[in-house]
């Protein structure tokens, strides 16, 4: 029987996901104004959630409800790799570290990856379809607003497993809407959904704040690089 999840999940997540777009960071970027550094940072604090959210499917992937949207073509971990080399270079892995927002963030996935397994569909929804949706209009921003070229730091919007990215989203809609939940349950996923969408304004606030310290150094720069000028 279907329980119309996909459309339940949008439509009760949509104060979330408007809070979400609405932060300073997310709509700097929208509005084509991506400072490298702060990019580079989320790159990194979504690495380690994407590792956490796939290390959970993977070892719940025989649940009831997660075997349901197993699909290992999402996954986003070595994509983000390759980002993470091209920002950091080959070297990067002792060059980055999960930021406090993006620490609570993993802790929780990993909570309810050993207590309640089936809440990481509100996670995998949140992330995945979010990056399916809007990926290319992103990646399009992303390598305008920092000149780049080709792939080169924008792996992560690829989903190079994925022929039709239409077609996949539809058979994922018709996923979420066969799974063997009752109303309680439904309840729970669309209240974890809404707490996966503060937990990423978190990791993006604290962009705005790293936005925020690099304006203000810029800005001090140029006042003594004026002073000099005239002392």
């Amino acid at each position: 029987m279907s329980t119309n999840l996909a459309q339940q999940l949008r439509e009760g997540t949509t104060k979330s996901h408007s809070m979400a777009e609405n932060v300073s960071f997310v709509k700097s970027f929208l509005g084509g104004v991506v400072n490298k550094k702060s990019y580079r940072k989320l790159v990194a604090n979504l690495f380690f959630v994407y590792v956490a959210i796939e290390e959970q499917i993977e070892k719940n992937k025989n649940h009831h409800v997660i075997k349901l949207l197993y699909f290992p073509e999402l996954n986003r971990k070595l994509s983000l790799m390759q980002d993470l080399e091209y920002y950091y270079g080959t070297n990067w892995i002792k060059e980055v570290s999960p930021s406090l927002a993006t620490q609570i963030y993993v802790e929780r996935i990993h909570e309810i990856g050993s207590n309640q397994p089936e809440l990481l569909i509100a996670h995998a929804y949140t992330r995945y379809m979010g990056d399916l949706s809007g990926g290319q209009i992103l990646k399009k921003i992303a390598q305008n607003a920092m000149q780049l070229t080709g792939d080169n730091g924008t792996s992560f919007y690829n989903f190079c497993d994925i022929d039709n990215e239409k077609e996949f989203k539809e058979m994922y809609r018709n996923a979420l809407n066969n799974v063997p939940l009752n109303d309680m349950q439904i309840e729970q996923v669309i209240a974890e959904a809404n707490i996966s969408f503060n937990l990423n304004m978190k990791i993006f606030q604290e962009l705005d704040s790293n936005l925020i310290k690099i304006m203000v150094m810029l800005l001090l720069s140029t006042i003594n690089n004026f002073r000099k000028k005239f002392n």
